[in-house]
């Protein structure tokens, strides 16, 4: 077996790892295990690489990709209790509507009573005798006063009956109508109860898996060295930024003002945030509601180009649209990154992939 001393291992491992200038790293690596195979074989060498401790670069990617995992699960979270909410409105509008099917339907069949009584008594006349008709009434009369006297009581009789016959035909059909009504109400609550029952063991699973998630990047982020955390922590341009007038400069204005404010998941202000949370509140100090997810807020305004963005655009990274930041101008955004970071400015571009950019207002 070939024999190499740990003080020359020593100073091939440092040459692999140093900067160079006319050796690449990868090149340096590869020649490093290449002289480690030759000394000690393989079943040596792949242990030592195996358990080669990451760098400081590795363990904030890691901590970064843990981070938007638990940013994408968070708002998957508040996306299903949107929908929770939205299957609890359409539950309370069924229910109303089953109520108001009932007493539509009760009044319906206390107007065929009503109807029909009055058309029973008519056609009781009827069949005792009461021969309504023009012939009649000018056979018994005494005079030709009586006999218009007599004609037009004939007509309110004969007007009373139709009515009375129209109104028990609408009131049956009415009956009709809100039977038909209240089956229909009753079938959208259950269906919405049944969504919503879904829902909320939905939410529960995914409360959990956010929690494990979160967990994790937390624990991440302790295990950090302190140069790391300094890069997180760093707090980025801190200078006084023009913003335009109207309501995209309000919101463009309250979001710049947050400002070194920290990230925490999940969390709504005013003394901390998420990228949604902070966009929305931003967005209502300017006078203009929007929803509270990522997902929603990539619906609203209209959509426009990356050439085309202005102050207080909505851009919405990633193809789960799971992050979002402000457009401060041509090149910069104001964003809630991650735990550990502060809001700051940040390069549009280098924030993650675009999905959608909107233009909430204008």
């Amino acid at each position: 077996m070939n024999v190499i001393r740990v003080k020359d291992l020593n100073r091939l491992v440092q040459w692999a790892v140093a900067p160079g200038v006319n050796t690449r790293p990868g090149r340096r690596s590869v020649a490093l295990a290449a002289v480690l195979l030759t000394a000690f074989g393989a079943h040596a060498v792949v242990p030592a690489m195996a358990h080669a401790q990451p760098s400081a670069s590795d363990a904030l990617q890691e901590y970064n990709d843990l981070s938007r995992e638990a940013e994408r699960l968070h708002e998957e979270h508040l996306k299903a209790q949107d929908e929770l909410a939205g299957k609890q409105g359409e539950l309370d509008r069924a229910n109303a509507d089953l109520g108001e099917a009932a007493r539509l339907g009760d009044q319906a069949r206390a107007d065929q009573e009503l109807f029909r009584g009055r058309v029973d008594l008519l056609t009781e006349a009827t069949f005792e005798g009461a021969t309504f008709t023009g012939l009649s009434a000018l056979l018994v009369s005494g005079s030709q006063q009586d006999f218009l006297n007599r004609m037009s009581a004939l007509d309110l009789l004969a007007a009373d009956h139709g009515e009375a016959l129209d109104r028990l035909s609408a009131a049956v059909d009415s009956a009709e109508r809100s039977k038909a009504g209240a089956l229909d109400a009753q079938q959208r609550a259950t269906q919405a109860t049944d969504d919503a029952r879904k829902l909320v063991d939905d939410i529960a699973g995914r409360q959990e898996a956010l929690d494990r998630q979160v967990a994790d990047a937390r624990a991440q982020y302790r295990s950090l060295s302190t140069a790391d955390k300094a890069v997180l922590a760093a707090p980025g341009d801190t200078s006084t930024v023009p913003v335009p007038s109207g309501a995209a400069g309000a919101a463009l204005e309250f979001a710049l003002a947050q400002r070194g404010e920290p990230y925490v998941f999940g969390a709504n202000g005013p003394d901390a945030w998420d990228c949604s949370s902070l966009t929305q509140a931003a967005y209502r100090a300017a006078g203009v509601p929007i929803p509270r997810t990522t997902y929603s807020q990539a619906l609203v305004g209209r959509a426009v180009g990356r050439g085309e963005v202005q102050p207080g655009d909505l851009v919405i990274y990633y193809s789960g649209q799971s992050h979002v930041a402000m457009v401060v101008d041509g090149v910069r955004a104001v964003h809630a990154s991650t735990e550990g970071v502060p809001v700051r400015i940040a390069d549009i571009d280098s924030i993650g992939p675009i999905s959608v950019i909107r233009r909430v207002v204008g």
